[in-house]
């Protein structure tokens, strides 16, 4: 049905929020999730993070293809992408739907309170392809922002505060200057007095334990399961972790994977590994034999069959061992080995070394110059000419033939135009 068969995961977390059975109705989803959403709405002092978790769970389980695939493989297939992706609208969205906007008489601020949502908070997490290849687990301390505990959020021991008069609660100072005749320039800051919060709470009045922040800081041990066949590049979310606060919708924490260079394999087209490895002469023409130490510490046996002959720069591949694929982890790429063949320094081979070689190698073409043919020809001396120094000319062969082109151009542009007249 869906061209794989994913690990099952937690299939009853979504009933258990919304306090329903399995087996529970459309009509019995619905009443569940009125009730606790009204209990749990941010305008009525209720848990953000809770509201937003009903949310999500009444938005799966009625949906009649997501909820089938709830309950067959659990949340980890709806993030994957599975009948149309398991990410939820925005929470006050789904409420309104039932309610309307302005559900406690709050003239709307439920649609004000939603569009404000905390910042993500973006980590960069190097990881071997050791680790990409069989996967790990990642335990990360992270420090971040949390609603106080004690005045919940409030900043205050009575969980009152006074508008500012600095900013009249605005949270922004507006200070004007004349900077010529006629002319007045507008600057726009942060109130000093409250530090943008629009509110003033009293030194006597403060809760000693945030000061009056309304957060304080907090260690967080996250966890990060780097899966088989992940990614450079690729993204791994904690929905909801970030900092928080008061009447604000938690940001997300991502971690975005980044490969460290292997010494040895190189990862290529997705799932492909790459690999170089030397050949003597004679391994080349006569034959190999090499164990090669795998990325999960396994021993390969490489070796050629009889009679092959390997040419340099030749690749060739192991299908099955290359990069596992991340949502198939049983599947794997190739493994692709490039030889090359080092051949032995002038002068090793004496003559009569050579012959005995020559012997057993193909025979020369078969056409000869004549001794006459020979008086014709002049004596040459081979020297060896490196690729960069090949590179490099060609280079600079390229540069002239732009330098030329770009000159007929400006001849082109400067030339007069002919005219013609109509009689």
């Amino acid at each position: 049905m869906f061209g794989r068969v994913p690990k099952k995961s937690d299939n009853t977390k979504f009933y258990e929020v919304l306090g329903v059975p399995k087996s529970a109705s459309q009509d019995e989803l619905k009443k569940a999730y009125k009730k606790a959403a009204i209990k749990n709405h941010p305008d009525k002092g209720g848990d953000p993070e809770k509201f937003k978790e009903l949310a999500h769970a009444y938005e799966v389980l009625s949906d009649p293809e997501k909820r089938e695939i709830y309950d067959q493989y659990g949340e980890d297939a709806l993030k994957e992408g599975m009948g149309g992706g398991g990410s939820s609208h925005n929470p006050f969205d789904i409420f309104e739907s039932f309610f309307g906007g302005g559900a406690f008489g709050g003239g709307g601020s439920s649609r004000g309170r939603r569009q404000k949502r905390g910042e993500d908070v973006v980590h960069a997490l190097k990881v071997s392809l050791e680790e990409l290849y069989n996967g790990t687990t990642k335990k990360l301390s992270l420090s971040r922002n949390a609603i106080c505990s004690k005045c919940k959020g409030k900043g205050s021991k009575s969980g009152a505060s006074s508008r500012c008069y600095g900013c009249q609660g605005t949270g922004m100072k507006i200070t004007t200057r004349q900077i010529g005749l006629g002319m007045i320039q507008q600057m726009q800051h942060v109130c000093p007095e409250c530090r943008g919060s629009g509110e003033m709470i009293s030194d006597r009045d403060r809760c000693p334990q945030c000061k009056g922040n309304k957060v304080t800081q907090e260690k967080k041990v996250l966890e990060v399961h780097i899966e088989k066949g992940m990614r450079d590049g690729q993204k791994i979310t904690f929905e909801g972790q970030a900092d928080e606060a008061p009447d604000t919708i938690t940001g997300d924490i991502v971690f975005v994977l980044e490969q460290k260079k292997h010494p040895k394999f190189d990862r290529r087209f997705g799932d492909e590994l790459y690999v170089d490895h030397k050949l003597s002469l004679t391994e080349a023409l006569c034959g190999f034999q090499f164990a090669l130490t795998h990325l999960d510490g396994r021993q390969l046996l490489i070796k050629s069959n009889p009679g092959e002959v390997v040419k340099p720069g030749q690749y060739k591949a192991i299908n099955d061992e290359g990069m596992p694929h991340h949502q198939r982890p049983f599947m794997k790429g190739k493994l692709v080995i490039q030889f090359h063949v080092i051949f032995p320094e002038s002068g090793v081979f004496s003559p009569e070394q050579c012959r005995k070689i020559e012997s057993v190698l193909p025979m020369r073409p078969s056409k000869h110059l004549t001794d006459m043919e020979l008086d014709d020809c002049e004596e040459t001396t081979l020297h060896d000419v490196s690729a960069e120094e090949v590179k490099r000319r060609k280079e600079q062969r390229q540069h002239r033939h732009r330098e030329a082109y770009d000159e007929d151009d400006d001849d082109n542009e400067s030339a007069p135009r002919v005219q013609c007249a109509q009689q």
